[in-house]
């Protein structure tokens, strides 16, 4: 058994749900990848910092991130702040050696993901991106059905990440709607999740082609007050896109999609069949195959189970459903099999860096009204 020593920086809803997620991995996986030590957590706010000693159980707390990056009995930086602070933690991190382990998005810039992922690799430390739905079981399988050729040549896909969180105008400006802090709206919230999906099936996208709408351009800049402030970034993006492997697609996300609560929904069309998930039918995927008898053709219900990557870990039959944390937790055992045994991960910072990079054509085109090269 082998003691990891975390260092958490932010202690917020994403700093819970990692605390969460690294302290379940052992009971789900047991001890052989590595055991959970929580030795220190950073947060600006000193109240919050003591409800995450008291909850988590941190064997210190400190006001200054600075504190955990150089802290000489941390092993793994987990940064869970808000987006700007993320390129700024990690570099420091990386500089003192540190393995990372960052929610996403890696950073609010390209130039910046870039540099975090050429860093990472002279340093020749492990270095994670949170991109939980890359560990569904639904879209591992997903991914075989792809790359095991039985969907044909993939033609074609089609995605939307929607939610209505912030239909109502009357709600207050948030750190998300400011680009210096979220870098950008809808696109980098939700849209990047997509991405990240897609990134993982589907491998690069070449060039896109954008349109973007910021549909409640002022919002109170506090509960209840009459004093508007700009929203700074888009409401809805919508997008095509050419992958680098002739595929084509189209991908958008909105944060003001009316009864949409989670509606992660993507399908992907092959010569000889075709694959659908919504994840708010999170237990399964729609699929079909051209080579069905004419008679019954037609999409069939596929429920997640034990054979598809990750699913065991949680549930001994399948129908039994899993849910986001559990995303989190197959995170969690990824990351610590990549330190304690140099298993291979697919979420790294490259990873997160082509996603970013994707991110900042989309912006670019949607502000040009023309195709841009993914470079």
């Amino acid at each position: 058994m082998e003691e990891i020593r975390i260092g958490l920086v932010g202690s917020g809803w994403m700093g819970k749900a990692h605390s969460s997620a690294l302290a379940d991995a052992q009971m789900l996986f047991g001890p052989e990848c590595g055991v959970a030590k929580f030795v220190v957590v950073a947060d600006s706010n000193e109240a919050a910092d003591k409800a995450a000693q008291e909850k988590i159980g941190f064997e210190r707390i400190t006001t200054d991130w600075r504190d955990v990056v150089t802290a000489p009995d941390v092993d793994l930086v987990d940064i869970a702040t808000p987006n700007a602070f993320h390129y700024e933690v990690a570099k420091a991190a990386l500089a003192n050696g540190k393995n990372v382990y960052c929610e996403k998005p890696l950073s609010i810039s390209a130039a910046e993901s870039r540099e975090l992922a050429e860093l990472a690799a002279q340093k020749g430390v492990i270095n994670y991106v949170g991109f939980n739905n890359t560990m569904n079981p639904a879209n591992a399988y997903v991914r075989e059905l792809v790359q095991s050729g039985a969907l044909g040549k993939i033609m074609r896909f089609t995605g939307t990440y929607d939610q209505d969180q912030l239909l109502d105008e009357s709600l207050p400006i948030t750190w998300r709607h400011i680009n210096k802090l979220a870098g950008c709206g809808a696109l980098g919230d939700l849209g990047s999740h997509l991405l990240s999906i897609s990134q993982f099936i589907m491998g690069d996208i070449a060039k896109v082609n954008a349109m973007s709408t910021v549909v409640f351009p002022k919002r109170p800049k506090a509960p209840g007050s009459s004093e508007m402030a700009d929203v700074e970034n888009e409401d809805i993006m919508t997008f095509m896109a050419e992958y680098a492997n002739g595929a084509i697609g189209t991908i958008a996300c909105s944060r003001v999609a009316t009864g949409r609560k989670n509606y992660l929904c993507y399908e992907i069309q092959g010569t000889k069949g075709s694959v659908r998930y919504d994840l708010e039918r999170m237990g399964e995927v729609q699929v079909y195959f051209q080579s069905d008898d004419e008679r019954d053709r037609g999409f069939r219900t596929v429920l997640l189970n034990p054979q598809m990557k990750g699913y065991s870990a949680f549930q001994p039959a399948g129908g039994i459903s899993i849910a986001y944390n559990d995303m989190k937790i197959l995170e969690v055992h990824e990351l610590f099999s990549a330190i304690t045994q140099g298993t291979p991960y697919a979420c790294n910072f490259e990873f997160g860096y082509k996603i970013d990079r994707t991110v900042a054509a989309v912006l670019e085109s949607a502000k040009t009204h023309a195709w841009v090269d993914v470079e």
